[in-house]
């Protein structure tokens, strides 16, 4: 294909030939490109010929469609297994300093470690008769939210207070307003933060092919929620989601973990629930008799009114029972 462009310079038209097939032709290239890198090109060359258009040139509409990009990587959480989970928390635990304290309350918060990193002094609030929650400012997503907090939340904050105020005058004075004190700038406290946490992981004995960054801690308490019946609504109200489906990779996670414990459930069941009978007996017909087949009966008038489309005769049926 071949583009003109008018020069200034000569009065004429100049033919600028760009060598493009269409994304097939980028599925070619030797070493293979990434699907990233395809879309990147692609979104590169649909600028040019939209600017390319907005000049005059006769362009072709539609030359590169939402079809013609490729589907992007889905990523998934990582969450830690339960066994590293607990050996993790058990090391940050006996550590017990400024950092440890701050990864362990990311890990029981869920926040993420920038909203960690910028958590104001005053950073408690308290809601109710002893309900307090962690207010976590605005953050990657440009949210704000209440995270609950728990005794053991309590008592984190209470330790990284203690820590704070041991610090020096200068790092205090470079750390007004926060609630972690620093030494130089924001990714120089994040940096000191990952490497005491890949520190505890390995004399904690984590085992994994992935290195556990400060981040797989949100996955893992979004993932332990989860498994713990919380609701997805709920799960993304508290991790700040602007999008369901954000929160609904959780849910593949730990989706095979869901169902052992739904068949566990039911190999443990141990009466089935049966649906009230209808037929009343002459040595049932005393008042317990009664009570049973009027149960009954609302039961089947409610699921007939279910199947029902007409409204009046739904409403009928409401007022009868």
């Amino acid at each position: 294909m071949a583009l003109f462009r008018r020069s200034a310079d000569w009065g004429k038209s100049v033919a600028i030939p760009i060598c493009w097939a269409g994304s097939g032709w980028l599925c070619d290239q030797h070493p293979p490109l990434s699907n990233t890198t395809r879309e990147e090109h692609l979104l590169c060359l649909r600028r040019l010929l939209e600017d390319l258009a907005l000049r005059g040139h006769p362009l072709q509409a539609g030359l590169i469609l939402r079809e013609d990009f490729p589907v992007r990587p889905q990523y998934l959480p990582r969450p830690l297994s339960p066994e590293d989970d607990q050996r993790l928390q058990e090391e940050l635990r006996r550590t017990d300093n400024l950092y440890s304290n701050a990864l362990l309350l990311t890990r029981l918060t869920g926040i993420r470690i920038g909203e960690c990193i910028h958590l104001p002094l005053d950073c408690l609030r308290h809601i109710g008769p002893e309900q307090w929650a962690l207010h976590v400012p605005l953050g990657k997503l440009h949210t704000e939210r209440l995270v609950p907090l728990d005794s053991e939340g309590l008592r984190l904050l209470q330790r990284i207070r203690e820590w704070r105020a041991r610090a020096s005058p200068g790092r205090l004075a470079k750390s007004e307003g926060f609630l972690l004190p620093r030494v130089g700038g924001r990714f120089a406290l994040f940096q000191t933060l990952r490497l005491a946490l890949a520190d505890a992981a390995k004399r904690a004995g984590c085992a994994g092919t992935c290195p556990i960054s400060p981040h797989r801690l949100r996955h893992t308490w979004a993932s332990d929620l989860l498994r713990r019946g919380m609701s997805l609504p709920a799960l993304m109200q508290l991790m700040g989601h602007k999008d369901i489906r954000m929160t609904l990779r959780y849910l593949r996670v730990t989706q095979p973990d869901l169902q052992r414990e739904f068949y566990k459930a039911r190999q443990n069941t141990i009466q089935p629930y049966r649906l009230p009978a209808l037929s009343v007996c002459a040595a049932t017909a005393d008042l317990p008799g009664i009570h049973q087949a009027l149960a009954a009966t609302r039961h089947l008038l409610e699921m007939h009114g279910r199947q029902l489309s007409d409204d009046k005769t739904r409403r009928r049926l409401q007022r009868l029972d």
